[in-house]
């Protein structure tokens, strides 16, 4: 057993590596993934490469070439649209069961997120930013989902957030580098934190849902700036 540790941990980097790329968009949508690129660039054989490929494809971030190569799986303004409304909605119900379901420590867990997210520290790097805000993020939304106490919701939210992330990361590198961007985040993040601790159930859902919509036009101007889908009719949250 122990000869095969080092084989399944060099998947595991290969998997969570190759995913990073693929989400920050090192390799473009529709780009073939070349296998001796691939041992290059990540120093790995082609056994640990296949399984990570393997693992992305159950993902749909790659997809595979007549059983002969791998590509990155495309981006549409379709997909966009169905990922965006499927999670805001999810999002919405999750926060008013756990308005309803949720304690004192729960409320104690959000407000210190919120306030561990409001003073993201300096950092050196603009991909330091980016990561440091995006973790943070995750954490608040995170530690609210929480409440609700349901762990098939909170793996059906966790998929959903999965599939968009590479379309959250264009919506991130046009907010995180932004101060104005960020100050229209922490102020609604602010108001959400306020409705939940109020017991608002009606606001708070009101608010999650058109928060996790907000987006939405940003990310569909950088996917039609850079060609990344056709362009279709999107039907955002007022």
């Amino acid at each position: 057993m122990e000869s095969l540790a080092p084989r399944h941990n060099s998947a595991f980097s290969g998997y969570e590596r190759l995913k990073h790329d693929i989400i920050r968009g090192v390799f473009k949508p529709g780009e073939k993934l070349l296998m001796s690129g691939l041992k290059e660039r990540y120093d790995l054989g082609v056994g640990p490469l296949r399984e990570a490929l393997s693992q992305l494809v159950a993902e749909h971030l790659v997809v595979v070439i007549s059983q002969k190569g791998y590509r990155v799986a495309s981006m549409s303004l379709q997909e966009l649209q169905d990922i965006y409304d499927a999670r805001a909605n999810l999002e919405a119900m999750i926060v008013g069961l756990a308005i309803e379901r949720g304690d004192d420590a729960w409320e104690a867990q959000v407000v210190a997120q919120s306030h561990t997210l409001s003073k993201v520290m300096d950092v050196q790097t603009r991909e330091k930013v980016l990561d440091v805000w995006d973790m943070r993020h995750k954490a608040f939304h995170s530690a609210i989902a929480a409440g609700c106490g349901s762990k098939h919701l909170l793996q059906v939210r966790t998929y959903l957030f999965d599939q968009a992330e590479r379309y959250r990361h264009l919506w991130l590198t046009q907010t995180v580098f932004s101060e104005e961007a960020l100050e229209i985040k922490r102020k609604e993040h602010a108001a959400l934190v306020e409705a939940i601790l109020a017991r608002d159930t009606e606001r708070a859902t009101t608010m999650m849902r058109n928060h996790l919509m907000s987006p939405v036009p940003i990310i569909l101007e950088v996917m039609q700036r850079e060609g990344l889908g056709k362009a279709v009719s999107l039907v955002t949250a007022s």
